[in-house]
């Protein structure tokens, strides 16, 4: 599956910056810290617990940089977590900063510790690129989950979404003794079909994690995307559909084998039911997002015209071809998709 190596970045334009104070994740008092994060001194690979390599770095700052740096950093956990009470954060501190050498995010990982029971939590720092935006939008409107993030200029905070990496669960997961193997592939189906309701693209493994949650009678499974920075950016359809990357392959035997074309269809009405009932919950947000993100440029034209047309070949349907945007691809793929008009 082919993906562009470097996607372009887009800025915030001034109608994505009003919806987002509108909606309180634009907060001006964030230290806009980003680039802040790149003066380390040293940097050493970071190992998972288990001993194997990782795409991150454990960063390494001058004991000055460190001391302008770690205020900021609990003031930004501050507001994320607590709504900007600083005064509930004088026992927190910087455990770790991880940089991520992979991708467009290239985001920092930030470990921020409670000095009085060693526990932990994380939250990144990336570019506000306004693709991300959107996806987080999207995704915090029309998922079964929220999302947690906040801007300030150039700078985004997001929030640690928990579970296990993608990759880790195909690999570690899957084959277990006792796993529902069923359940997993519903699951997948219904992940693919939000992906590609909002075209969502680049689902591989690492890109999104596996919810595991004991149930009353047995365990429940959900999969959440990690990665929003391609939303809507890509020119081929299957970009957008989970099903067609290589590492998901083992998920997608697995759904082949257990499940027949009649209850994978049902899984997918289900799912489209339920972003159907949270789109129109929310008619008046997702309506202005989609508005603003209309006339937006958020890809090249080349792309545009490509996945406008694969979508119309796709449907056989002429519902695209007014589409001059991705924006406009989006609104009008959901709409159909769910028979809003």
């Amino acid at each position: 599956m082919e993906i562009s190596n470097k996607k372009i970045a887009y800025p915030i334009s001034p109608e994505l910056e009003a919806y987002l104070i509108k909606h309180s994740r634009y907060i001006d008092t964030i230290p806009k810290i980003y680039n802040d994060l790149h003066r380390f001194s040293e940097a050493i690979p970071y190992e998972s617990p288990d001993g194997s390599e990782t795409n991150w770095q454990t960063l390494m700052y001058k004991p000055d940089e460190m001391a302008e740096l770690r205020p900021k950093l609990t003031k930004i956990y501050a507001d994320l977590k607590m709504g900007g009470d600083s005064k509930k954060t004088k026992h927190l501190d910087v455990e770790r900063i991880d940089f991520g050498v992979f991708g467009n995010s290239r985001p920092f990982r930030i470990r921020i510790i409670n000095r009085y029971n060693d526990n932990f939590d994380h939250y990144y720092v990336k570019v506000a690129d306004a693709s991300r935006l959107y996806g987080l939008e999207l995704e915090h409107i029309l998922s079964p989950t929220r999302i947690n993030y906040l801007v300030n200029g150039g700078t985004l905070i997001e929030e640690h979404i928990a579970g296990l990496p993608g990759n880790v669960f195909l690999r570690d997961w899957l084959q277990r003794d006792g796993i529902n193997e069923v359940r997993v592939a519903k699951e997948f189906v219904k992940f693919n079909e939000r992906c590609f309701v909002r075209l969502l693209g680049d689902m591989r493994s690492v890109n999104y994690v596996v919810d595991v949650t004991p149930d009353f009678e047995e365990v429940q499974y959900r999969v959440r995307p990690i990665d929003f920075d391609q939303q809507s950016y890509e020119g081929r359809r299957k970009i957008y559909l989970a099903q067609f990357f290589a590492d998901n392959y083992p998920i997608v035997e697995m759904v082949m084998n257990l499940l027949n074309q009649t209850t994978i269809e049902q899984y997918q009405k289900e799912e489209r039911t339920l972003i159907s009932r949270r789109y129109k919950s929310a008619q008046l947000r997702i309506g202005s997002l989609l508005t603003i993100m209309s006339a937006e440029k958020l890809s090249s034209p080349e792309k545009v015209e490509q996945l406008r047309s694969e979508l119309a070949e796709h449907y056989k349907s002429s519902v695209f071809d007014k589409a001059c945007t991705m924006g406009q691809i989006v609104h009008a793929h959901i709409e159909f998709l769910l028979d809003l008009n």
